[in-house]
């Protein structure tokens, strides 16, 4: 058999990336590590990874909860809330590109423009604003905050998704358009199917975006029974006693099981939506 060369600039490249690699995954190592370590013994010993002695019960007393809620209920109220605000987010982008894309309309690129200016827009400008409006409509310690404005599209996803439409003929268009399709057939028979690596980005990123938002939350919800992971990782925090970091970080251990799995599972859908949405037809 020919032995097999390897040139060095290979070899440091591989290094250089495998160091990078390490580096990266070394803070998510030491939170998983630190989840079997005793509370008042994760920041003395912080240097090792090892625990000394391994305690697992830790796991136990995470997922009993708090205020008489167990971890589950606070994973299913994320999931309602990621699940149902990712389904708006995507389907409401997806519609508001395809019209910017293929529609011709009377001030299509103002409302195009304004549009992307509230990509610039800080969340704290709109913070207030909002809590007003939903305080008035009574929307208030419930999950209609978090979920309804994303059925009305999000900037970042509209342009993404837009940039993808654009790849695609017009011809097809055209003949969908003699075969009797009206606008919402065209879109939904020809447009839709052919953008899902966009639409599966768009679902990732915003999974990712609700699952770890944590200030939304704290504004509008004061119900326990109704509190995300987020918060209630943050409930495992007292400054007045002492605070569990071993049940915090083993519940943050689990909370990032579904977002490790999402990005397993959908990584290609990632590089593929953003590479091509960055292309011309």
């Amino acid at each position: 058999m020919q032995a097999i060369r390897l040139k060095p600039k290979k070899i440091i490249y591989h290094l250089f990336v495998a160091g990078l690699a390490v580096l990266m995954l070394y803070p998510v190592l030491w939170l998983f590590m630190s989840s079997f370590k005793k509370s008042e013994s994760i920041f003395v010993t912080a240097h090792s990874l090892i625990p000394d002695p391994w305690v697992w019960v830790n796991y136990v007393i995470g997922w009993e909860g708090i205020g008489g809620h167990s971890f589950g209920t606070f994973i299913m109220n994320s999931l309602i809330i990621v699940v149902l605000s990712t389904i708006g987010a995507v389907l409401s982008s997806a519609l508001i590109a395809y019209g910017f894309a293929r529609l011709q309309f009377f001030g299509k690129r103002f409302w195009f423009t304004c549009m992307m200016l509230t990509m610039m827009l800080p969340h704290d400008v709109v913070m207030i604003p909002q809590y007003i409006l939903f305080a008035k409509l009574d929307w208030l310690n419930s999950f209609k905050p978090l979920v309804v404005p994303q059925y009305f599209g999000i900037p970042f996803f509209v342009f993404l998704i837009m940039q993808f439409i654009r790849t695609i003929p017009t011809e097809l268009d055209e003949a969908a358009k003699i075969d009797g399709c009206s606008k919402f057939g065209i879109f939904f028979r020809v447009i839709l199917p052919l953008i899902t690596p966009a639409l599966a980005t768009s679902a990732i990123f915003s999974f990712y975006w609700r699952w770890e938002d944590l200030i939304n939350p704290v504004i509008y919800l004061n119900k326990p029974e109704l509190y995300p992971v987020s918060m209630a990782l943050k409930m495992f925090l007292d400054s007045e006693t002492t605070s569990n970091w071993g049940a915090m970080f083993a519940m943050s251990v689990v909370s990032l099981i579904p977002v490790i799995l999402i990005f397993f599972f959908f990584q290609k859908y990632i590089v593929q939506g953003i590479s091509t949405s960055g292309l011309k037809g």
